[in-house]
């Protein structure tokens, strides 16, 4: 299920904690069994959790914790808008729902050609750039107006074109 790579990469992170912290590894782990498998299951958790030495459970808590965990497989491109207030204050509804009509699905959901998956996410920290998106949980966009959104989302359909 997760490769001899991955565990390998596991090996490094633990390296840099001391030897009985190694579950301070837990989100570095998980992070490479999403980059590996693409989102986390609940084996690959149970794997984390043999290899630091922690309950399921804990490492779980863990994966629903943050959002940047996809519990599910997403779409090639991950849109997060920021709902909390000052987004919201600022047009971080409006952004979510004008996404929600231009990709056809509602928050939460994956498009039917696996391009694009849509969530709600907490505050992403740059309340004075919203509303704010963060794509594949890497790309914070600011300043997402209509007209920017229209401009992202076709040019991540354009560049998977072929």
């Amino acid at each position: 299920m997760i490769s001899e790579a991955a565990i390998a990469r596991f090996a490094k992170e633990v390296a840099k904690y001391p030897a009985d912290q190694k579950q301070s590894a837990v989100m570095a782990c998980l992070a490479i069994v999403q980059q590996e498998l693409g989102n986390v299951s609940a084996d690959s958790e149970k794997v984390v959790a043999d290899y630091l030495g922690m309950a399921p459970i804990a490492v779980r808590e863990v994966t629903t914790f943050y959002n940047m965990y996809n519990q599910k497989p997403v779409g090639r491109y991950k849109l997060n808008v920021c709902t909390n207030l000052p987004c919201q204050l600022r047009d971080g509804a409006s952004a979510l729902h004008h996404l929600e009509k231009k990709l056809g699905i509602g928050m939460g959901e994956t498009t039917k050609d696996g391009m694009f998956t849509l969530q709600q996410s907490e505050c992403l920290g740059a309340c004075a750039d919203s509303p704010v998106m963060l794509v594949n949980d890497r790309t914070m966009c600011s300043f997402m107006s209509h007209e920017k959104i229209d401009q992202l989302v076709d040019a991540l359909r354009a560049a998977e074109a072929p």
